[in-house]
């Protein structure tokens, strides 16, 4: 039998709390381990992780990548490509690596098929599902951008909290200027001309007892300001 390794990702920690995604996604390669007569000697689980890290970079996932380093398995079986790879350039870069040492990649659902890069076929279909994954969320970072720009000219909020030197309105809503926070705005804005570090100035934000949103002022705070502007 060719041994496997399974990995399972989920990205918040409310995901990894439920288990929800987590049991599923452990089900399902389980199952297609014994399908296709996988030996699995490890199900790797990384909970609330983002994609956005390298697979090597994160705890669960250096194991897998050290399985396959150490020549441990013959196979790397995960559901989606999403919770394996942050794009699709990393993807195959990755799995390049991979088949040039014997290691095929295992993807149970990309677009409703399994994939299996052992064979030429499957490693053409990856490349192409890879790249059409990658559009996809090109096309909605680009629709969400619109919506956002759009939102903004039209005075409406566009996260959970309103930005410092802004409230929501009687609507919940509307943006309306909140006086005593646009003025920190402003201080900021005219310290950071100066030349200050964004640190100085939580520092004389703080000193100079200016009032913050909660209860005291924070470098991500500023640094929010500063890049909203931007």
């Amino acid at each position: 039998m060719i041994t496997a390794i399974a990995y399972v990702r989920v990205s918040t920690e409310e995901q990894a709390a439920e288990g929800v995604s987590i049991d599923a996604q452990v089900a399902a390669v389980r199952a297609y381990a014994l399908l296709r007569g996988l030996d699995l000697v490890d199900v790797v689980v990384d909970a609330g992780v983002s994609a956005g890290k390298p697979l090597a970079d994160r705890a669960g996932g250096a194991v897998v990548v050290d399985a396959v380093k150490r020549r441990k398995v013959r196979a790397v079986v995960a559901v989606k490509l999403d919770r394996v790879f942050r794009n699709a350039g990393d993807c195959l870069t990755v799995t390049e690596e991979w088949d040039r040492m014997g290691v095929a990649l295992h993807l149970i659902d990309m677009g409703g098929q399994a994939i299996d890069t052992s064979s030429a076929m499957g490693r053409f279909f990856l490349t192409v599902m890879a790249g059409a994954a990658e559009m996809e969320r090109n096309l909605i970072r680009e629709r969400t951008t619109t919506a956002l720009a759009h939102k903004r000219s039209l005075g409406l909020r566009t996260s959970k909290d309103a930005p410092v030197g802004w409230r929501v309105g009687a609507d919940g809503d509307t943006l309306e200027r909140d006086a005593a926070e646009g003025r920190a705005v402003a201080l900021i804005h005219e310290l950071r001309a100066g030349g200050m570090s964004v640190r100085a100035i939580v520092a004389h934000l703080e000193a100079h007892g200016v009032q913050a949103r909660g209860t005291r002022w924070h470098k991500t705070t500023v640094e929010r300001v500063l890049a909203r502007a931007a």
